[in-house]
């Protein structure tokens, strides 16, 4: 696994080298292939996880069986806070959709960790309620918004979370189906397909399977306050 400075996760945050070597020596390494899942919804939620590479998306089963993407998380990111929450099971999966390697605390020895030292608690506080005002965003959207305006806000925040700058745009740096758009904004793959299809021919995007470029930021936006039709 590559080396990893875990004074680039925000939990790990102010705290100082010492500290930060304790907390590396405590944590174990663990490697998933593409398509392959770190857990599982309802698993014992045992382990806190750092992602060191790759991308992974939480997922949930909804009450028809569909399947829900709840975020993307990338290198950097922590994933499977319900142990630290104190919750039994985890609430959703965690997929990898890129070949993914992770760094992993068993939950009790990040419990001890805030409790020696206030600052790493200070900083969960800030990810939990951070992750919450996300959580309360999307049922918003979900529940006020037409689906093109939920798919434009989705790309918008994929660019600001991994998009590389290229030539003619803004690529969104790991490997994106449609489908994963469609249960990350709440509808079905026919409507995504349909949508992104008029904003291709309309020049506001680009790319191929799997892959996507958003070429007109300022379109998108456009599209939300109603300055824009297509």
């Amino acid at each position: 696994m590559e080396k990893f400075d875990l004074q680039h996760a925000s939990l790990f945050a102010g705290l100082n080298g010492c500290e930060l070597t304790a907390l590396l020596g405590q944590a174990r390494q663990k490697a998933v292939a593409r398509g392959q899942a770190f857990f599982h919804e309802q698993d014992a939620a045992r382990h806190c996880h750092l992602l060191v590479s790759g991308r992974v998306k939480l997922v949930q089963t909804n009450i028809d069986g569909g399947q829900v993407v709840v975020r993307f998380i990338g290198a950097g990111e922590l994933f499977g806070w319900a142990t630290v929450l104190g919750s039994p099971c985890y609430p959703g999966s965690a997929k990898a959709i890129t070949a993914c390697a992770a760094l992993i605390w068993d939950a009790e020895e990040i419990r001890q960790a805030m409790q020696a030292h206030p600052r790493l608690a200070l900083n969960a506080l800030e990810l939990i309620g951070g992750r919450l005002r996300e959580a309360q965003d999307r049922l918003r959207e979900l529940a006020t918004e037409r689906a093109e305006w939920r798919l434009a806000r989705a790309l918008l925040r994929l660019v600001r979370q991994s998009g590389r700058k290229t030539r003619d745009g803004w690529e969104i740096n790991f490997p994106l189906s449609r489908q994963d758009l469609a249960e990350a904004v709440g509808t079905t793959l026919h409507t995504v397909s349909r949508i992104l299809a008029a904003w291709t021919q309309a020049g506001i995007i680009g790319g191929g399977r799997q892959r996507l470029v958003v070429l007109q930021q300022d379109r998108l936006m456009a599209l939300l306050d109603g300055s824009e039709t297509v």
